[in-house]
């Protein structure tokens, strides 16, 4: 790598961390509006949670499916997931049968940080440490109550910036190394 190349590095690192690190908690994690998608295994999970998310005070963005009729997840995944890359929500929650294959869609998409969390231990985790921005559930391995247990969780923890804003730096660094130029 050139000596070029390596101050420039230093700079982005710098500016990333100072960013991130210098912002409280509370202003970057001021959830008021959650987008909520699932395909026909979620169907009636999120059935079950847009009211109860409605009764911790979020608006809601219900995004479909609207019936347990096939559908591709991948469709539903994109499309909460995207709210959040365009600032229309501040969170997502994603629910499909195991939870993983929406999580990978979400990942795919600029500035998200997709977690699958199956406990109160990781929707902590991976909001305290991660940053994480969208949630995904799996229904068919977690119940109702649990599901509100972990998003109700999920959406309470702040992050923790400190120590953990260095690494999620380094997630950002990644993803925009990978990103296309515009032509």
């Amino acid at each position: 790598m050139t000596r070029e190349a390596q101050e420039i590095r230093a700079l982005v690192r710098r500016i990333l961390l100072e960013h991130l690190k210098d912002e409280p908690a509370a202003a970057v994690w001021q959830v008021r509006t959650v987008a909520i998608a699932a395909d026909h295994g979620g169907f009636e999970l999120k059935q079950q949670l847009v009211p109860y998310l409605e009764e911790l005070g979020y608006q809601v963005l219900d995004l479909g499916t609207d019936s347990k009729e096939s559908v591709d997840y991948p469709d539903f995944a994109y499309a909460a997931a995207s709210m959040v890359m365009q600032g229309q929500a501040q969170a997502a929650i994603i629910i499909d049968g195991a939870g993983i294959g929406s999580c990978m869609v979400a990942n795919k998409l600029p500035g998200i940080r997709a977690s699958m969390c199956y406990d109160e231990a990781t929707a902590r985790n991976a909001r305290e440490h991660n940053h994480a921005n969208v949630l995904t559930l799996g229904a068919g391995l977690i119940g109702p109550n649990l599901a509100r247990l972990i998003v109700k969780t999920w959406l309470e923890t702040p992050w923790g910036g400190g120590r953990h804003a260095r690494r999620v730096s380094k997630i950002t660094a990644i993803e925009h190394r990978f990103l296309r130029k515009s032509s």
